[in-house]
């Protein structure tokens, strides 16, 4: 955590800048981004600020500024060059000028082959490859239509039939599925050949195919880092593939095959899931996939917190949810046979109602843990030795905030800068803005709060996540700003979460500050940001407002703004309190 200097100095030093340049003409844009740009869409944008004293025209036609000096026009372009003369006119008559062209052209429509040729080849899962027998790998193919398209020595692909969404001709495809031995998969690119009977040609897929050996040992590696998390498949999103979860150092698992530099790990029988290799280490050959016998069982509490031990024989792979109504935490541990003789169950437990064990697939032992309460305030499951362990968090022992400890992060900073609003400040200062006015208005109610920054300082997500699970909050709000190619249109507020029972937290504070008179953007479940993953404390996301728009920048910029959206977010979280201690059924 950083040590607190006091506001954001870049963002006064933005607000100066304004101030001072209320009457004198100037033109900044921040969309487009070039003077000359090829598009493919008819709607473009132009965005950026004035003088706050300013009249902006488009080719001599008057166009709204907003208090702010910001604006944003919509400009419908025709086919071919399309340019426009941005000209700012200040009170004074001084006037400055902006050329700006789009470059538009109607987007063709894909073409076949129509030489003896082979347009590309695509294998999927896309990257390199480590399989194993019984993997599938899906091929595609444009090509000369009418042909035969060979994948190796005999393995024929399909010309698809023109139907339905299929216009296409000369698309091929097939599924291989690789054999023991294949002689295929050599660890090399797979050649793929199209032929008429007269010609032939040659090429070779993009990626490589290396099979692992069914004769060889397993391959077993053990996790490393503060933060190893499993992913459930290869998504290209961009917050990157769905986590499954985070995982403890040093737990044993089964890698079955590689995608690119994702290892893929056999969880269950029927259960895979995907690792980044620089998250383990390879193990020697002979070393056993991870199983274990479970052991006698715990249940039990201290001063803070309510444990599940589980002895087991070794650290196994594991995933959590939650679930509700009635509240529950499952973990899946994999790898695990029952051979628990009993469960001890202390009267120490505050927020334990009751602990049992089912055995769902051979390899999937499933804990159930019954909670007292209706709402969920976060879980850590970690091995002590070889000893699984889930920690539960128990509800404040008192309403109101006075004893709760509330983090509020400061989305992006330093080289971070996020997004940029029509006036030209960045996400980064607007965030670290409401942040503070939160952490005033959360420490007005007596909350102790922990801030992830309180200057323009970089902060990486995973030692944001590792930070925060050693200083163990009661709940974690991060607060954002949105951004949309349309700066029109698209406006409003939002919250964001991943995990079911935290969901309460960010519908109370959505609730609040859709009372600022914001538009409605939603709330949104299952996001798969950072900030959302961890299980340990309630967190919530809130994208504030858009910061593309100009109307909502405008919000933003004002500081009284700012302290009503802090106010609405403490009484969303005081909400949340209050709700957390109706019994349940209520």
């Amino acid at each position: 955590m950083m040590k607190r200097t006091g506001g954001s100095l870049l963002l006064a030093a933005v607000l100066a800048l304004q101030a001072t340049a209320q009457n004198k003409s100037f033109l900044r844009l921040t969309q487009p981004g070039k003077q000359h740009n090829p598009v493919t869409a008819t709607r473009q944008f132009l965005v950026g600020s004035t003088c706050t004293s300013c009249a902006v025209f488009v080719n001599d036609e008057p166009q709204k500024v907003y208090p702010t000096g910001a604006f944003a026009i919509e400009v419908a372009l025709e086919e071919g060059e399309n340019e426009f003369e941005i000209k700012s006119r200040g009170p004074a008559g001084d006037s400055t000028v902006r050329l700006v062209s789009f470059s538009y052209r109607t987007p063709e429509a894909p073409k076949p082959i129509n030489s003896f040729n082979i347009g590309y080849i695509q294998t999927f899962p896309e990257g390199n490859l480590i399989v194993a027998p019984g993997d599938l790998i899906k091929i595609r193919v444009k090509a000369m239509p009418g042909g035969t398209v060979m994948v190796g020595n005999n393995f024929a692909l399909t010309e698809l039939p023109l139907s339905g969404s299929q216009t296409m001709p000369g698309i091929y495809q097939g599924t291989y599925t690789v054999q023991c031995n294949d002689p295929m998969i050599n660890g090399r690119a797979l050649p793929v050949t199209l032929s008429n009977g007269s010609q032939q040609v040659q090429r070779n897929t993009v990626y490589s195919f290396t099979l692992r050996d069914p004769q060889l040992q397993p391959q077993v590696a053990v996790t490393t880092g503060d933060a190893p998390f499993l992913k459930f498949g290869l998504g290209d999103d961009r917050l990157g593939g769905t986590k499954a979860g985070y995982l403890d150092e040093g737990v044993y698992l089964h890698l079955t095959g590689k995608v690119g530099s994702d290892y893929r790990v056999k969880l269950a029988k029927n259960f895979t899931a995907y690792i980044p290799q620089d998250m383990v280490k390879l193990l020697p050959a002979g070393t056993f996939p991870p199983s274990s016998l479970t052991g006698s069982w715990r249940v039990w509490g201290d001063e803070k917190f309510d444990y599940v031990t589980v002895g087991l024989g070794q650290k196994l792979p594991y995933r959590s949810t939650q679930q509700l109504e009635p509240s529950k935490i499952i973990v899946d541990i994999y790898g695990a046979t029952a051979n628990t003789n009993w469960i001890s169950q202390l009267e120490n437990t505050r927020e334990i109602k009751n602990v049992y064990y089912d055995q769902v697939e051979d390899d999937i032992l499933r804990v159930t843990i019954e909670l007292k309460h209706n709402q969920h305030w976060g879980h850590q499951v970690y091995y002590n030795g070889n000893t699984l362990t889930v920690k539960v968090k128990r509800p404040p022992a008192k309403p109101g905030l006075g004893n709760l400890t509330i983090a509020v992060d400061a989305g992006h900073g330093g080289s971070n800068a996020g997004a940029r609003g029509p006036t030209g400040v960045y996400e980064k200062e607007m965030s670290l803005a409401v942040a503070i006015a939160l952490q005033q208005a959360l420490r007005a109610e007596g909350a102790r709060v922990l801030m992830t920054r309180v200057n323009d300082s970089y902060v990486d997500n995973n030692y944001r996540i590792i930070s925060y699970r050693d200083k163990d909050p009661d709940l974690l709000v991060s607060i954002h700003l949105n951004s949309a190619a349309d700066p029109i249109r698209i406006k409003g507020t939002s919250t964001y979460y991943k995990h079911v029972g935290f969901r309460p937290l960010s519908q109370y504070i959505y609730k609040h500050l859709l009372e600022l008179g914001l538009n409605e953007f939603g709330n949104v479940g299952n996001f798969n940001f950072a900030l959302n993953n961890p299980t340990e404390y309630p967190n919530v996301l809130v994208e504030t407002v858009f910061l593309s728009s100009p109307e909502d920048e405008m919000k933003i910029l004002d500081a009284g703004f700012r302290k009503s959206m802090a106010d609405k977010i403490v009484l969303g979280i005081k909400d949340f309190v209050a709700a957390s201690y109706a019994k349940p059924g209520e």
